[in-house]
């Protein structure tokens, strides 16, 4: 298999040449972003595989499809260890806020951590549409991007010691919990992965093993399609279409190249 810094580089649109520091991050992020989407056809469609550096690459890096938090941030985590930097992968929990509870799935929100000049951030890109596009420091301070504004805050708390905050450009007045995670407990291999993806394929409350689910981030905004409808945020209006079986496999297919 070719090198997989080389694959994600020609897959996300950065140059060969271009030398990935801390401040590059936030190109890396959105065109990451901006490309892979985030989307469980292989869940849905039963075509799951073991999680593997070989397996993610082929998926996501030759195969162009996307994936879910567990594979779009192990992903990243595999090209910014080629690129000099010591990440390690997190897990949380996920906050739904529409009904005011933690997920049942548990831990199974999968997330980066790295460390510049001394200070530790939250690097994700397998949130869907509430990334924040940047690395959030967990000092407290507040990174705002073109999807909106971001925070982590230290907690003392059964789901971990942090909280991400977050308050989307297109739809948030008030700041609302992303998730919750445990900075303490490393991933010491991306073996450990299968767990999550067994619960995620498996558990009754899980959000990914019902109806097809597939979005990006866009220039603009961000798109959303399931197996009913097609959502799109363009310069914080929304635009929704009802949609069928056929035209679902159109959209997967003009918008998604999935």
């Amino acid at each position: 298999m070719n090198n997989l810094n080389e694959l994600f580089r020609n897959r996300v649109g950065i140059s060969q040449d271009a030398v990935i520091t801390f401040q590059y991050l936030d190109t890396v992020l959105k065109k990451t972003a901006e490309t892979i989407p985030f989307e469980n056809l292989c869940i849905i469609e039963n075509r799951t595989k073991e999680i593997s550096k070989e397996n993610l690459a082929s998926k996501m890096l030759q195969q162009n499809e996307g994936g879910l938090c567990y594979e779009l941030n192990t992903i990243l985590y595999l090209f910014l260890y080629e690129n000099g930097f010591i990440p390690s992968l997190v897990r949380g929990v996920t906050y739904n806020h529409m009904n005011q509870q933690w997920s049942g799935t548990g831990n199974t929100h999968v997330v980066n951590l790295i460390t510049h000049n001394g200070q530790a951030y939250v690097v994700d890109t397998g949130f869907g549409g509430n990334l924040p596009l940047k690395p959030v420091p967990l000092s407290g301070e507040t990174v705002a991007s073109s999807n909106g504004e971001f925070r982590v805050e230290r907690t003392d708390s059964e789901h971990g010691d942090y909280m991400l905050y977050m308050k989307l450009n297109r739809k948030d007045e008030d700041w609302i919990i992303d998730y919750a995670f445990n900075s303490k407990e490393p991933i010491q291999n991306i073996s450990e992965l299968n767990e999550v993806q067994r619960i995620i394929m498996e558990h009754p409350e899980s959000a990914f093993n019902k109806k097809p689910l597939i979005t990006k981030i866009t220039d603009k905004g961000n798109i959303t399609l399931t197996d009913t409808s097609f959502t799109q945020w363009v310069d914080r209006a929304l635009k929704k279409e009802t949609i069928d079986e056929k035209r679902f496999h159109e959209i997967r297919k003009e918008y998604f190249n999935l």
